[in-house]
């Protein structure tokens, strides 16, 4: 009971922001319909959808998703003591540890965002996650010491893990602690997609609280419509709509996850180059790209750098991204070049 309690935890600091539509509509043929089904995994909820003539596959992909996603709970799930990443946060520095295929494509996808965006996106912030009060170690109501952060501070750092992949092998070069809480569920969604594609299925949707990938179209040849949350704190409300035919979509916000402490709002979102939350104006950001653990680890980086420097990062490298920003009044919205394509009419403001 306690392991499935800390797994119905594990990323709950994540921002679920995107939502579906539109998604289960009639097909206009007997032949053709949207077979779905849904679970729990990684501390929030998943689903799968695909287009097909019969619900014949629905019974292997099911049972083949599940063993699918308790692998990866069981290879990178820090609130579970027995994890692969939770032993090799255990393991003494300077060691060399064996890592698993996946858990190595994981982090080496990481660590080549972490270059990308000069330190925004860093998995081994979790200490300063923990110190927060957002992660495995609980909730807190009063902000760290200033000496608590900064011995903290030091133990972070991308570059002090070092990966050999030709011998997958891992060695932390100080008492380094992993997190991949903004990267592991988009694996995981990939994942998914890969095993639809295997059953010769080309037309889905597969999503894990709230991120998600897409290819094809539904019944009747229409684009899958998802919804972006307005990042209001106490609402739900659509502010915005895209169309999609291939792609994948992660969203990351500050609204909805934070304490307050003598008027201020500590956001979970953990700056890793500062140590401390953010405290700017951009309220979310969501990222189109190909794959739903680069479009995850992405919308993370770009939440920490905030509405002036993501947005000009984004422009410079080429990301389809769509920024929500507080505003004196309501919030302001803003997308790179990219992203204007997959823009529907607005909704909410």
């Amino acid at each position: 009971m306690a392991n499935q309690m800390r797994l119905t935890k594990w990323l709950a600091a994540s921002l679920l922001a995107v939502f579906v539509f539109g998604v289960l509509g009639c097909s206009p043929s007997p032949r053709e319909q949207v077979v779905s089904f849904q679970g729990l995994t990684m501390g929030t909820s998943f689903s799968m959808k695909w287009v097909a003539a019969d619900d014949s596959q629905l019974v292997p992909v099911r049972r083949e998703a599940g063993a699918l996603l308790a692998r990866i709970n069981q290879q990178m799930s820090t609130y579970i003591d027995d994890s692969e990443l939770s032993r090799l946060n255990l393991a003494e520095a300077g060691q060399l540890q064996t890592i698993s295929p996946e858990l190595q494509e994981v982090l080496l996808l990481a660590a080549e965002i972490s270059d990308l965006t000069s330190g925004a996106f860093d998995v081994t912030v979790g200490p300063l996650v923990n110190l927060w009060g957002f992660g495995p170690d609980g909730r807190i109501t009063h902000q760290p010491d200033q000496a608590e952060v900064d011995r903290l501070r030091s133990k972070v750092g991308y570059q002090y893990v070092h990966i050999d992949p030709a011998n997958s092998m891992l060695m932390k070069e100080h008492d380094q602690y992993i997190d991949l809480s903004a990267i592991a569920k988009g694996y995981g969604v990939d994942q998914l997609a890969e095993l639809l594609e295997s059953h010769g299925i080309q037309r889905y949707l597969v999503e894990i609280g709230g991120e998600l990938r897409v290819k094809g179209v539904k019944p009747g040849g229409e684009p899958w419509r998802l919804a972006i949350e307005a990042p209001h704190a106490g609402a739900r409300e659509v502010q915005q709509v895209i169309s999609i035919e291939q792609g994948a979509v992660a969203t990351s916000g500050d609204y909805r996850n934070y304490f307050e402490e003598d008027g201020v709002r500590y956001s979970h979102t953990i700056d890793p180059r500062t140590a401390y939350p953010i405290r700017h104006r951009l309220a979310s950001v969501t990222v189109i790209t190909d794959t739903c653990a680069e479009a995850d680890a992405l919308a993370t980086a770009l939440m920490v750098m905030g509405e002036e420097q993501g947005y000009n990062f984004a422009l410079e490298q080429g990301i389809k991204a769509l920024f929500i920003s507080k505003a004196d009044e309501g919030f302001v919205t803003r997308f790179t070049p990219g992203f204007a394509p997959y823009l529907q009419a607005s909704i909410g403001r």
